[in-house]
């Protein structure tokens, strides 16, 4: 299940399993549009975790990991980020990642 995070909540979670964290905003047509790729990631991997932030609404965390624009993905393993979407990706693009990831 995707679960949306602030800050707060995003410093708080468990980084050492790889995990996806996608920054949006909720005005954003590719956004909205990526929303539903993930949806379909996360059925078809649902072990796998993806978080979501407000882009508008969690600046500080944005600008700390160098977030410009929105969509953007990243992909972290071991608490560290490893790869960086930026824009509406398809899903086999973020499951190849995904796969990536796990090795």
């Amino acid at each position: 299940m995707i679960k949306e995070l602030d800050q707060a909540e995003f410093e708080a979670i468990d980084k050492s399993a790889p995990m996806a964290l996608e920054f949006y905003s909720k005005n954003c047509g590719p956004c909205k549009m990526l929303n539903y790729v993930l949806k379909d990631v996360d059925k078809q991997m649902p072990d796998f975790r993806i978080y979501q932030i407000d882009f508008n609404v969690n600046v500080e965390l944005k600008d700390r990991l160098g977030v410009k624009g929105f969509p953007t993905i990243l992909f972290f393993k071991d608490g560290v980020e490893v790869e960086r979407m930026e824009g509406l990706k398809q899903r086999p693009a973020i499951i190849k990642a995904i796969e990536d990831l796990r090795g």
